[in-house]
């Protein structure tokens, strides 16, 4: 007998559920995109123990007939495909006919559906993979999933789970995501003991961040919007001699971009609160991570990360989701294309916006990581899962939901009548999102110096407030951005020496010389070898001299060693300024005459980000003219 053996159907869905379901918040994910894919306006999610003894999903969607209800449950089963050429234009979430009998082979499921015409709903009962029960059932519309007892069949796969906290948060960053999504569907999850989540439907999607997250978030983050059309890097053309009479060329469509970026002041310790939805799908893609992190280049400091809330649409043939089995990566057809779109237009956003940090804020605008604010997806490969919560009694933290307010006694307006939606609910009252207008840095050029606080910082004035400028970061923002424009029409400024400043290397720094010794001429050095470990040192940018000029040379070796493999022309460019600029800059303890402190507010409200230094560290600091009223309590 041969070796070979084809695997029974069971066997066969315990290993798809194995690429498909890893935790329960995979199953919550398939559930909700299929309801989601059969037009649900309201979603319930229930789940216990995190997930692991039960979850329940409700939707209002079409439901399904008893004949598909059963057919659902066969592998490769679905309703969004039809043939291969439908796998190039993806519209729905779901398409690979793996998710329900990958779920039902791995847990005690039961599921209840029932379609607008039928008088009465079907009722399936799955263990195992086994179909233990079909009835008819009273049912309302839409479909309701059970799922009991998740890996009870799998003892491997179980042990592999976290605690429930950490499930139980994995599911709510999930519903969160979606929610953010959608925020025309209502939304809710229950936990055991309290309401996790409850967002009825808004119409915008900044009063559904206002909603899930509060006033302060919201506060935080600049509202982004672009779009670009195809035309130009479209769909391949058949040649003339192959077109046929009738024949049309293809509609190429629009790279749509919204969504929501923070401010530079707002960091995180790690890339958990980048959120990134194409055509409303939840991906973790290596290609718009790493150009949202470039957008923030020179912006943020390199070990800290932005919070993004970012909505990409596009024709469905230009991006294939067809690459994963959870469908959490995708491949775009015009990588270059949608990357450098990406940066962009978040760096277009930052540049038009100029946000201002406000002093009492930049108290407690320290770097930090989020718990309630987790991958709804699994880490991207090579990156380490991170444990949120240790302990069981942080689970409130879970509770997305503004503070409660203190009571007040007005009066309520009541409305005679209030339309309902189809199901019969009441939809929920607009939300009183703050429109108070965004400090901005557009004033820097109106302010008014008033000297300087211990000779490093610039105290001015206008009719904002207060502004305190730290004079270092302030000159190094304006030498960079100086520099960079130079080193595009290669004629940085640079000064010959009298004397050649020798500079002695270790032998891995030789070879990084050698490597980054064209690139350094280009910004106005002048280095040559002289001797085995040794180089010359003949003109330097203008400003650099003495200590501070062999102190760039060194530093721009050390971060050339460090990321000799990741590092691209671009990259070394914007270093090299970055170290010529902070060495060349004016520094702290250094008297400036008023004329001078003009010179420089005027310089750094020409430039293109005066929120922060090359490196990351705040320039102006706000304390706006309300904050000072309500500080002597004026208002």
């Amino acid at each position: 007998m041969g070796r070979i053996r084809i695997l029974s159907d069971q066997v066969a869905n315990q290993i798809a559920a194995g690429e498909v379901v890893d935790r329960p918040a995979s199953v919550v994910k398939e559930l909700l995109e299929n309801a989601l894919d059969a037009g649900a306006t309201r979603i319930r999610v229930e789940v216990e123990a995190g997930g692991r003894k039960l979850i329940r999903m409700t939707d209002n969607g079409h439901g399904m007939m008893r004949d598909d209800a059963l057919l659902a449950f066969e592998r490769h089963a679905t309703s969004k495909i039809r043939s291969s050429d439908d796998l190039l234009s993806i519209a729905t979430l779901g398409f690979r006919g793996e998710a329900l009998p990958s779920i039902a082979s791995i847990s005690r499921l039961e599921m209840e559906t029932r379609v607008e015409d039928e008088p009465s709903g079907t009722r399936i009962e799955i263990v195992g993979g086994k179909v233990m029960r079909v009835d008819d059932a009273g049912a309302p519309l839409g479909t309701t999933f059970i799922i009991r007892d998740l890996f009870f069949n799998t003892p491997a796969r179980r042990k592999f789970l976290k605690s429930e906290t950490t499930e139980l948060s994995h599911v709510t960053a999930l519903v969160t995501h979606y929610a953010l999504a959608h925020p025309d569907k209502h939304f809710e999850l229950h936990s055991a003991t309290h309401a996790l989540l409850v967002a009825p439907p808004v119409r915008k999607p900044e009063e559904r961040i206002f909603q899930i997250f509060g006033s302060e978030t919201l506060d935080q983050l600049l509202s982004m919007a672009a779009e670009r059309p195809f035309d130009r890097a479209g769909l391949p053309e058949p040649p003339p001699w192959k077109r046929e009479e009738d024949y049309a060329p293809p509609d190429p469509g629009f790279l749509r971009i919204s969504g929501f970026i923070s401010k530079p002041e707002l960091q995180k310790l790690n890339r958990n609160s980048i959120y990134i939805f194409v055509n409303r799908r939840l991906i973790r893609d290596r290609l718009i991570l790493h150009a949202v992190s470039e957008a923030y280049r020179n912006i943020l400091p390199p070990t800290s990360f932005p919070v993004v809330l970012m909505f990409m649409e596009m024709p469905p043939h230009e991006v294939d989701v067809n690459v994963h089995p959870a469908k959490t990566e995708v491949r775009f057809r015009q990588q270059s294309l949608v990357h450098d779109f990406v940066r962009d237009s978040i760096r277009n956003t930052l540049i038009q916006t100029r946000p201002a940090a406000g002093f009492l804020a930049a108290l407690t605008a320290n770097p930090h990581a989020t718990p309630s604010l987790l991958p709804a997806a699994s880490p991207m490969p090579g990156e380490p899962e991170s444990e949120p919560l240790a302990r069981a009694e942080q689970a409130a933290e879970f509770a997305l939901t503004p503070p409660i307010p203190p009571p007040q006694e007005v009066k309520l307006p009541f409305a005679s009548e209030l339309p309902t939606h189809g199901d019969g609910a009441a939809p929920a009252p607009p939300v009183a999102v703050p429109e108070e207008q965004a400090p901005s840095l557009n004033s820097l050029a109106s302010l008014k110096p008033l000297g300087q606080l211990r000779e490093s910082f610039i105290l001015a004035v206008n009719d904002e407030g207060l502004w305190i400028i730290d004079q270092h970061v302030a000159h190094e923002r304006v030498l960079f951005e100086k520099l960079l424009r130079e080193r595009e029409v290669e004629r940085v400024q640079h000064q010959r020496l009298l004397m050649p400043l020798l500079v002695e290397l270790l032998p891995q720094q030789m070879v990084l010389f050698t490597n980054i010794a064209k690139e350094l001429e280009r910004n106005g050095f002048e280095v040559e070898p002289f001797g085995p470990r040794t180089i010359a040192v003949k003109a330097a940018p203008v400003g650099l001299e003495g200590k501070e000029l062999e102190r760039t040379l060194m530093e721009v070796l050390e971060h050339s060693e460090r990321e000799a493999q990741a590092q691209n022309l671009d990259t070394l460019r914007t270093r090299i300024a970055a170290s010529i600029a902070c060495h060349s800059a004016i520094k702290v303890n250094f008297p400036l005459d008023p004329v001078r402190m003009e010179w420089l507010l005027a310089e750094l409200a020409k430039t293109d980000h005066p929120t922060s230094c090359p490196h990351g560290r705040p320039i102006v600091l706000r304390y706006s003219w309300k904050d000072i009223q309500r500080a002597f309590q004026r208002i």
